[in-house]
């Protein structure tokens, strides 16, 4: 090909969001760069400037990605509670792929000290808690996913393993009235 001439690549876009997730799994935010991204994904280093002009840009599109894959399907099984439910989709996030979860938490904790984060971090707590409300109240989904997250964000941080029961009683009480 004639130097200069651009190929069409309709993949490379979601192939930079890709790296960018793989460069903050291997080296946390502090690592992520354009150039880092770049040579993750083997790409020139202005497609991930022309794909997403900021780093900021770059964790959204990210955090989105990864808002995305960690959205669960909320079942609950013939005779189980609301709250073993959610004790059970938790300890299942968390053993899957435990990697996985802390890269999660890592992107959606970025939020923090970067703003333009924020509305996704919004979105990804909003999109739990609006599953929720088929089955409770939407304060009530709101404090669950709060607990949800410090019981998640206890183990992720401790290295403790995940207590179910433990987990389960927590959120109970979030539903038990007077509790």
């Amino acid at each position: 090909m004639a130097a200069g001439v651009r190929r069409y690549d309709p993949g490379r876009r979601q192939r930079i969001i890709d790296a960018a997730i793989r460069v903050v799994a291997a080296k946390g935010i502090g690592g992520l760069s354009h150039r880092s991204v770049a040579a993750e994904a083997d790409v020139p280093l202005g497609s991930t400037t022309y794909h997403f002009a900021t780093l900021d840009d770059l964790l959204t599109a990210a955090l989105r990605q990864a808002a995305e894959a960690f959205a669960p399907v909320l079942a609950v099984r013939p005779g189980e509670d609301l709250a073993g439910a959610l004790a059970r989709l938790l300890g299942e996030t968390l053993s899957a792929d435990r990697g996985r979860a802390e890269l999660e938490y890592e992107l959606y904790l970025a939020a923090l000290r970067r703003p333009a984060l924020r509305p996704v971090a919004a979105e990804w707590c909003g999109a739990l808690a609006d599953a929720l409300e088929e089955h409770t109240d939407p304060v009530t989904a709101r404090a669950l996913v709060a607990v949800m997250d410090g019981v998640a964000l206890q183990v992720l941080l401790t290295g403790a393993p995940y207590d179910e029961p433990y987990a389960h009683e927590v959120l109970a009480r979030v539903l038990r009235p007077g509790a």
